[in-house]
């Protein structure tokens, strides 16, 4: 039979607390581990990843490529997207591209767009072409063109399509007023002469400029010479010097020519001329009467035939010197008129030169007068075009003694805006 024993009251309370420390010890600890697997999961937890092989699409594309992120940022791009100003670290620098990119992710719809951003923190603009797609259920893939070379062509054939139009609306409006006067003054034999004289001198001009106009597009219709042979470039300056004697005659302007033996390049002959002809009529349209114009054709290098074309003008300002060879562009358009100038018979050297695979310079000072020089490269003795060495630029112009030479060296130009 067994004996139940009574415990104390003191001895149960302390076992009851001993018991509660340790219940109360084990739910700390499993809620412990509860935190941890917690955090462990969300640690372990996948993060988006790109799709595989896009970083080495992006690594070599020559466009600008950009990874956004569903936060928008930037997880990968090309370096042309650095290069062009359109990344700065994870970050899209223009909000029109940002905007783009987070509608193409609400509704998952590809978009192309244009845009006209601006270039760094100048005036400058960017004109950017940009297709923007869904890449993955968490990227947005952005392909940006640069597109502002071809927005300045376009502005340039604007411009030439006016400014053609606006030309010709001089002459053959000038010949229609003379017409008019003519049949006018039918009874007056001398007022008839007086205008038939300068029906002659719009249409001469007029001519001028269509021929001048046709000589250009023919130009820029290609960017090499179609039938290259070795031209003798002292005898191309020769002659182009006897077709402007007499118009500096007229002017009581010396030509004088210098001009070292076997300078020979490859090209067409009948262009190299134009060239030359072109920069000494512009120097003695540009030169007081009595003043020299000097042509000089020489050898500054193994690999370059320098010509220069020298004058005793006014000079043209540093800021004119990188538009002169614009079409239309004229620095004193009342001189211009004056001459019967065109406005494109620099713009047709410059294009020569491109098409020769050489370089047109231009060294002045106001009141001291031009020197603009020809780069071309000379025929290798396997008679094919040998082009200069790489980074050699223009031989300083060094005219004829009987002109005083500058004494900085020429300005590059940058060619057509």
């Amino acid at each position: 039979m067994r004996t139940l024993s009574v415990v104390d009251p003191t001895t149960a309370a302390t076992l009851g607390g001993i018991a509660g420390l340790a219940l109360g010890g084990v739910a700390m600890a499993a809620i412990r581990l509860s935190d941890r697997a917690t955090r462990s999961e969300v640690v372990s937890a996948p993060t988006p990843s790109l799709p595989p092989g896009v970083g080495e699409v992006l690594s070599v594309l020559r466009s600008s490529g950009i990874l956004v992120d569903a936060s928008d940022r930037v997880v990968n791009n090309s370096p042309a997207a650095v290069a062009h100003g359109l990344v700065r670290g994870q970050e899209l620098v223009h909000a029109e591209m940002l905007g783009l990119a987070r509608e193409v992710r609400r509704d998952g719809l590809i978009r192309e767009s244009e845009f006209v951003l601006q270039n760094g923190l100048g005036e400058g603009r960017l004109v950017v072409s940009a297709r923007v797609a869904p890449l993955g259920a968490d990227h947005v893939l952005l392909l940006v063109e640069d597109r502002s070379q071809a927005h300045r062509v376009e502005q340039v054939r604007r411009d030439f399509l006016a400014n053609v139009s606006h030309e010709l609306k001089t002459p053959v409006g000038g010949i229609s007023l003379l017409a008019e006067a003519v049949r006018a003054a039918q009874d007056d034999p001398e007022a008839v002469a007086r205008f038939a004289t300068r029906i002659g001198v719009e249409s001469t001009r007029l001519t001028h400029l269509v021929k001048e106009i046709v000589e250009l597009s023919r130009l820029q219709g290609t960017d090499v010479v179609s039938n290259p042979e070795i031209v003798d470039v002292g005898a191309c300056a020769a002659d182009a010097v006897e077709r402007c004697r007499l118009i500096a005659e007229e002017h009581d302007i010396e030509l004088v020519l210098h001009a070292d033996a076997g300078c020979e390049v490859w090209g067409e002959a009948e262009l190299v001329t134009t060239a030359v002809r072109n920069l000494v009529g512009n120097a003695i349209a540009h030169s007081e009467n009595g003043a020299r114009v000097g042509v000089s054709v020489r050898r500054p290098a193994e690999h370059l035939i320098a010509i220069s074309v020298t004058d005793q003008g006014a000079g043209i300002a540093v800021e004119e010197q990188e538009r002169i060879f614009e079409r239309f562009y004229r620095v004193d358009t009342a001189r211009s008129r004056a001459t019967g100038g065109t406005g494109l018979g620099l713009a047709i050297v410059k294009h020569v030169v491109d098409n020769h695979g050489g370089q047109v310079s231009v060294w002045s000072e106001v009141g001291r007068g031009s020197t603009f020089t020809i780069s071309l490269p000379t025929v290798a003795r396997s008679h094919v075009p040998a082009l200069p060495p790489t980074g050699a630029s223009a031989p300083v112009a060094m005219p004829p003694e009987s002109i005083e030479p500058p004494e900085r060296p020429l300005t590059p130009v940058r060619g057509h805006r």
